[in-house]
């Protein structure tokens, strides 16, 4: 998270490269780059798959279908992207496929709610909103319904736990920003840093926490055990590093740098070590987010003008525009793999 961003939650809900605001755009027609559009083929393809799988759940029995129409189920959502928007005039929270299609609004109050992050069983998305006047988080379910609030004293950018019983973020409440951890339901919070803390990440296996803090002057990615002990420094130069996540087997960590005069997204091994640059262009782009599988890693780039979401493969290749508008999509976020 850049100053810039910073200043804008201290102070207002427009990005900090806002445009005048747009007329709202109707999300009930998703929004697909030409390369993603779905063929005829693809259709086909999907219709036969579908009887052989009734088929197949006709001669297995009653029981045995249940679990796997449940998986199937699950295994369509883990395909889903939730993000950020400014579309409507004021940042909302919506979701869509992880090719861009059905692009589907979540919330919907005239406060900006931002920063999705999911449950590991996919069934919930906790967010940061500043409906009641402060940002705090609040947690929804992956529909949209039941929103509850989880703090009242100020809380941004949640990350849940992998096991689902946690959620870490940071919070300026007691006058610097710094990173929380509590319970799922908003109980038990407790500090875990000291000398400045943002952008929570959890490590895979729940053991550790990758953050970036500003005790150095600058900003550069850390990571501590999930209790707040051992923060350890793994970048260190000139420029800031921000927005750390790790990938599923816990071995990397992306994350976005200042170190080539615009933001750019990095990857490095999760000891801070082989730190390799995967974009280069002259806007922005941060907020890197690994799909489950770990094959790929969607971000948020300024390379149009406003800030849309994109995809990569790991290697930086194959970058593919998701989102098309002329509002401000970013924090993307994978729905991930139980």
């Amino acid at each position: 998270m850049s100053e810039e961003d910073i200043a804008r939650l201290k102070v207002k809900d427009k990005p900090p490269f806002a445009k005048p605001l747009p007329q709202q755009i109707a999300v009930t027609q998703p929004i697909i780059p030409p390369q993603s559009q779905t063929s005829d083929f693809k259709d086909w393809s999907k219709t036969q798959s579908r009887a052989w799988l009734w088929a197949l759940l006709a001669i297995i029995g009653v029981g045995t279908p249940l679990i796997l129409w449940a998986a199937g189920v699950f295994k369509e959502a883990e395909g889903r992207i939730a993000f950020s928007s400014d579309r409507d005039g004021d940042w909302e929270i919506f979701v869509m496929d992880a090719d861009g299609s059905n692009q589907t609004q979540l919330t919907n109050n005239t406060s900006a709610d931002e920063f999705p992050a999911w449950s590991p069983d996919g069934r919930r998305i906790a967010f940061a909103s500043r409906r009641d006047g402060d940002w705090e988080i609040f947690v929804m379910d992956a529909d949209g319904r039941n929103q509850t609030h989880l703090t009242t004293r100020g809380g941004l950018d949640p990350a849940w736990s992998p096991d689902g019983r946690r959620i870490a973020f940071f919070s300026g409440r007691d006058g610097d920003w710094e990173i929380f951890v509590m319970d799922a339901d908003g109980r038990n919070q407790t500090q875990l840093t000291t000398r400045g803390g943002l952008d929570p990440a959890w490590s895979p296996d729940g053991r550790h926490i990758a953050f970036q803090s500003d005790r150095d002057g600058d900003y550069e990615i850390f990571v501590m055990d999930a209790d707040g002990r051992n923060q350890t420094q793994l970048s260190n130069n000139a420029s800031d590093d921000e927005n750390p996540a790790w990938n599923p087997d816990g071995r990397r960590i992306a994350f976005a740098s200042y170190r080539d005069g615009d933001y750019e997204i990095f990857v490095m091994d999760a000891d801070g070590r082989n730190q390799t640059q995967l974009t280069d262009n002259a806007s922005w782009d941060r907020y890197p987010a690994w799909s489950s599988d770990g094959r790929r890693i969607t971000f948020n780039s300024v390379r149009d003008g406003d800030d849309e979401i994109f995809m990569m493969d790991t290697d930086g290749s194959n970058q593919t525009q998701l989102t098309s508008n002329t509002s401000n999509d970013e924090c993307p976020a994978w729905c991930p793999v139980e």
